[in-house]
């Protein structure tokens, strides 16, 4: 199976795509392990600080040597050029925060998975003609799941992930599996900035299980 085919069967079987930033790189890789402890094996590191890129690249040498069957991507990509570097550090896959044409020429170019941000049906509709096989809604708390089971019958080849101010709660995450998500990406309600701060990775391990199970009772099966 290809890496792409594998990835998006991998990220619906999760059910959650954990995603954070930390300037620091031993923090960086500390929480890349603790997600990996609790079952995690597809996370996105978000390129949102100088540090990105360096970290990015200590983080994949700690995957491929410590880390079986985890893979790594890289978030908030907005160009072409940003998306190659990283494909040159060895990502798994790209996330955009919006529809990036250049992005997805890159990533199919180099054969990869590239996730584009689409707030909008006109642009899931064009990331759907440039061969997006996976949408991620963003941002999420201010589309709702409302909006993905108003649209979802449109798209019955896509699949959707909601990202931003998706709740460790049980209650918000099975309104979007109901809407009809194949996943949920979190981020700060999940890996929060006092856990980073504190470098509390047992707490990170634990709130992230917690992420997994709620997930799965809430998803159809």
């Amino acid at each position: 199976m290809e890496k792409k085919d594998a990835i998006l069967e991998l990220i619906p079987q999760q059910g959650i795509l954990p995603l954070y930033f930390y300037k620091d790189t031993t923090v960086s890789i500390e929480v890349l392990k603790a997600l990996y402890a609790a079952g995690i094996r597809a996370v996105e590191y978000t390129n949102r600080g100088e540090a990105a890129l360096q970290n990015f690249k200590e983080m994949r040498k700690v995957c491929d040597t410590e880390l079986k069957g985890m893979y790594l991507g890289i978030g908030t990509i907005k160009n072409g050029e940003m998306a190659q570097t990283f494909i040159d550090a060895g990502t798994d896959y790209i996330i955009c925060p919006g529809l990036v044409e250049s992005v997805a020429e890159v990533a199919d170019r180099n054969n990869m998975l590239w996730v584009p941000g689409c707030m909008t049906p006109s642009e899931i509709i064009k990331a759907e003609t440039l061969g997006a096989k996976m949408i991620k809604l963003f941002p999420g708390n201010i589309l709702g799941p409302g909006f993905l089971s108003a649209i979802k019958e449109i798209f019955p080849g896509l699949l959707f992930m909601p990202t931003g101010g998706v709740e460790l709660d049980k209650d918000n995450i099975a309104g979007w599996f109901k809407a009809g998500v194949c996943a949920v990406g979190m981020g700060s309600k999940l890996i929060t900035k006092q856990l980073l701060e504190a470098k509390d990775y047992t707490q990170i391990t634990t709130a992230t299980k917690q992420a997994i199970e709620i997930v799965g009772s809430v998803k159809p099966k």
